[in-house]
């Protein structure tokens, strides 16, 4: 719709500036293509930003539900005390979580759903492991304390293995532009000479 949109719009922009008919198809191309693809890349760099937001904010709602449940909170006061005291992207899909179960869905599905919604490895797995502790009988405080630990450790390792990186990908701005630049303040002065020098030779 926005490709055809932003068609439209050229379309009757270049009938009035009588643009040449060659330039006008291909800029008309090109308008077409990029209102084709500039939704799906804003669209998906929106998803980006909010899984970011959840993936930073998940060990300390873990961390709040597990105060929360070893206070003597089941688990669905333990989600609103999450939902109460912080903001941002999870509180909120949790708050649906509980509207949901308010109006007769079960949790286990509300949870799945969530879990779906943000297509996150660390909330899919988390979320696996509340319902097969519900399942089982395990105690959730426990479950939820070595999920945190465990997304801490992975962002850890995340974190790391960008850090390695950073080298390699510090090298192609130094080959292209750090490096001429330095060869120009240094070699500059002495190459000026040297052409100074054989220009009085002949």
């Amino acid at each position: 719709l926005i490709s055809l949109l932003a068609g439209a719009g050229w379309v009757l922009f270049g009938r009035l500036a009588s643009i040449p008919l060659l330039q006008f198809l291909l800029l008309l191309a090109g308008i077409m293509a990029l209102g084709f693809l500039l939704p799906d890349f804003y669209i998906k760099q929106r998803i980006q930003v909010r899984q970011e937001a959840v993936r930073r904010a998940l060990p300390d709602v873990l961390d709040l539900l597990t105060v929360s449940i070893e206070a003597g909170l089941g688990l669905d006061g333990a989600i609103l005390k999450v939902v109460e005291k912080m903001k941002g992207v999870l509180p909120q899909e949790f708050r649906r979580v509980l509207q949901e179960v308010k109006v007769g869905k079960p949790r286990r599905e509300a949870l799945k759903d969530m879990a779906f919604r943000l297509d996150i490895d660390e909330l899919s797995t988390f979320v696996g492991a509340v319902l097969m502790a519900e399942q089982m009988g395990v105690q959730l405080a426990n479950v939820m304390r070595l999920q945190a630990q465990e997304i801490r450790s992975k962002r850890r390792q995340q974190a790391e293995e960008q850090g390695m990186k950073a080298p390699v990908k510090m090298l192609i701005p130094l080959v292209f532009f750090i490096f001429p630049a330095i060869f120009v303040v240094l070699l500059g002065p002495a190459a000026l000479k040297l052409f100074g020098i054989f220009r009085a030779g002949m």
